[in-house]
């Protein structure tokens, strides 16, 4: 879209009209220089004078119009796109395990599901921090590197699926690999950061090489906090009636908070776990605002140039007369 920088400028336009209605004219010096030879040439001159003079003086209206014009400093807009912000540098780590597809939530949903849409809009409304997500089962996969970008790592949510990374549980390489990007991305800007990770399983570990606690020691000495949500029913139909989610190990997780000085949640539902994150979002508020930088281009040099060519023209029609 095109834009005016500077749109007062146009009270510039009526400015030679004032002048020549403020100012006196100009009187003439001199006596008048008589030409014998005038009467006996063309009878067209008296005809060809007056009109170039017209087309002179409209040349010169119109290079007053396109100075004007250039003055105002036209530009054209593209579309904004915004800026990354320094601020929490945040690590969501998603259990896609088999268990994942267990259809105990509301309206019959996988607990998956559940977590796509709710974990969906809390990574949308970190405005301003970088985000990432690692999905794990058997093994952790880094599915999204930290980046502003918060739609891409939304969608890469929205794309998961159970199985993916594996059937079985590895807590402790999850932690381990979250280690890493954020250690990584504190030393190349060399500033401490706000770096966090948000573990989220429904049951114990089960796979991988590191014992969950001992990562967990290891993240604590990289300044890494981690906050542990364990989703699940709160009872479950068996062959003995209901029970509880026996999978989950609550008691890891919370020894993951502690080590680390975060905290643990247990999410039973959508409703609980939107609670979860919106906590968590208290918690660790988003300390970057939302910037945006909309690239333009100055179009004020073409009225410019065009301008200074009319102007020759007039002056050597003027030169001519």
């Amino acid at each position: 879209m095109i834009h005016i920088v500077w749109p007062w400028m146009a009270a510039l336009l009526p400015l030679p009209w004032l002048m020549r209605q403020l100012l006196p004219a100009a009187k003439q010096q001199g006596g008048a220089l008589f030409i014998p030879f005038a009467a006996s040439g063309p009878s067209d001159w008296a005809d060809t004078a007056p009109s170039h003079s017209r087309i002179s003086s409209s040349l010169l209206m119109l290079v007053w119009l396109l100075l004007v014009a250039a003055a105002m400093r036209p530009q054209w807009l593209d579309e904004p796109l915004p800026i990354p912000t320094t601020g929490r540098q945040i690590l969501l780590a998603i259990d896609v395990s088999g268990s994942m597809s267990a259809k105990d939530m509301e309206n019959n949903r996988t607990r998956l599901n559940v977590v796509q849409k709710v974990a969906g809009e809390f990574i949308r409304q970190r405005q301003g921090d970088q985000v990432g997500l690692i999905l794990f089962g058997t093994q952790p996969y880094l599915q999204a590197p930290l980046t502003a970008d918060l739609d891409t790592v939304s969608q890469f949510l929205r794309d998961a699926v159970v199985g993916v990374a594996g059937t079985l549980t590895a807590i402790g390489d999850a932690i381990g690999l979250a280690i890493k990007p954020l250690h990584s991305n504190q030393n190349s800007s060399g500033k401490q950061g706000e770096m966090v990770l948000i573990l989220l399983t429904d049951g114990g570990n089960n796979a991988g090489l590191m014992d969950p606690v001992a990562a967990a020691k290891m993240a604590a000495s990289a300044g890494l906090r981690i906050y542990t949500i364990g989703v699940g029913a709160l009872t479950q139909p068996s062959i003995f009636g209901t029970s509880g989610n026996i999978a989950l190990d609550e008691k890891t997780l919370k020894s993951i908070a502690n080590i680390t000085n975060g905290e643990y949640f247990r999410a039973s539902d959508a409703t609980t776990l939107k609670k979860v994150y919106a906590q968590i979002d208290k918690l660790e508020p988003s300390t970057g605002k939302e910037q945006w930088y909309r690239p333009h281009s100055e179009w004020f040099i073409w009225p410019l140039a065009l301008s200074l060519l009319l102007s020759v023209f007039a002056l050597l029609m003027r030169v001519r007369i």
